[in-house]
């Protein structure tokens, strides 16, 4: 192997490689004639059938925008354009960035897609973050307003939110409306052509689970409905650590054809045209760079390459939580938000977040999560199709998160 001509150890290859992963760098060969950055214009794409066109790269906003001002002059200049951020962000750090940006310069509001977010269901108290949320953007109105974090259809398939909806785009205040989902997204995007008033879902996808018939189904439905989608959590990441060696050497196939594992898992998704746009948290110049370099689909994967990643999520579901909460928590008799507790896990784990594992886990469990060390998770454990080991995942959560 390489690592013998150069003297590296396998330790320092397998360090490099999740280091690399820490900070979803992708630039590798097969990106490499676009690494000056005024060579790069990320590509654009239809948003469903909403008549708007997004970049393919949307840049994700749980940051201190505050303090980085230069990524979103940056983003600009590589066409990224599709700006995603949301009223619990960074305790609302990442909504007053943007708006002291677009105070400063008023003339680029018109070339930016920008979405926010409300954690709120009921009418009145979307309307009252949605303008608190307009009021630290510095506008008077966001191109999408997502319901954040549903995990039924139940919490937008109701009469008034179909009518507030309706009110706000009247008023100017939003011009297109859905939601975001990282919980049951299956039932959640199948049910959604039916209500005829959501415009845009984000949703998490990745190549863990963009295989499983019926997320396919339900994508397909969706993009038949004309429904504008954007991916998240696409690096597939989970609440239990990876199998070093099938990383290992996953990350030696893709290096030897010029491009990384984490461009890998981007490309994957950016070749599936029903996906509008990939959202990337991006808190710094050269993440936002690499990525913007990635989309460029200068590197295509091939067959083989596809069918490597698909089996790599296969031999290591046990890994992955798949958001697929109706059935572990309705084991619980739903007495703790298991998918969420895993979400924050990954946020800790995979992206290095503390801060925001701790803030995820706070808003599913404000009593606390050493609560969850009072309860018995067998059943939930039992009833995990990927054989998650849930009851240690959720003793490991209280402990790291107390």
């Amino acid at each position: 192997m390489a690592e013998q001509k150069t003297g590296r150890s396998r330790r320092d290859f397998i360090k490099t490689v999740s280091a690399a992963g820490a900070a979803s760098l992708l630039v590798g060969a097969g990106a490499g004639a676009a690494s000056a950055a005024e060579e790069i214009k990320v590509p654009r794409r239809p948003f469903g059938k909403t008549g708007v066109e997004v970049s393919t790269l949307s840049l994700g906003g749980i940051f201190d925008i505050v303090s980085n001002q230069m990524v979103l002059h940056q983003a600009l200049k590589l066409g990224v354009d599709y700006w995603d951020t949301a009223y619990s962000y960074t305790g609302g750090r990442s909504e007053t960035g943007i708006g002291k940006f677009l105070a400063r310069y008023p003339q680029e509001r018109g070339r930016i897609f920008l979405v926010t977010k409300a954690n709120k269901r009921a009418p009145q108290d979307l309307e009252s973050e949605l303008n608190q949320s307009l009021e630290r953007l510095q506008t008077s109105y966001v191109d999408l307003f997502f319901v954040h974090a549903i995990s039924d259809i139940s919490d937008v398939d109701k009469p008034e939110i179909k009518a507030w909806a309706a009110k706000m785009k009247q008023a100017g205040k939003i011009k297109l409306f859905g939601f975001s989902t990282h919980r049951n997204m299956e039932s959640c995007l199948a049910a959604a052509p039916r209500l005829g008033y959501i415009d845009g879902i984000m949703m998490t996808y990745n190549y863990r689970i963009m295989h499983n018939q019926d997320m396919n189904k339900a994508v397909q439905a969706c993009h038949d409905a004309g429904i504008g989608l954007t991916a998240m959590k696409t690096q597939g990441g989970g609440p239990v650590a990876d199998d070093t060696e099938g990383e290992v050497q996953l990350a030696g196939r893709f290096l030897k054809k010029g491009f990384t594992t984490h461009q890998a898992k981007l490309l994957a998704i950016w070749e599936d045209k029903r996906i509008a746009a990939i959202c990337s948290q991006m808190a710094n110049v050269t993440i936002l760079r690499a990525n913007a370099a990635a989309s460029l689909d200068r590197t295509a994967l091939s067959a083989a390459d596809r069918r490597a990643l698909a089996a790599y999520a296969r031999a290591t579901e046990g890994c992955y939580c798949a958001g697929c909460a109706s059935l572990c928590e309705e084991a619980l008799s739903n007495a703790a938000p298991v998918a969420d507790v895993m979400r924050g896990l990954m946020y800790a784990r995979c992206h290095g977040d503390r801060d925001l594992a701790r803030q995820t886990l706070a808003q599913a469990m404000p009593q606390g999560p050493e609560s969850l060390l009072a309860l018995d998770f067998a059943p939930a454990q039992a009833a995990c199709p990927r054989g998650l080991p849930i009851a240690r995942l959720m003793r490991e959560a209280a402990e790291e998160m107390a």
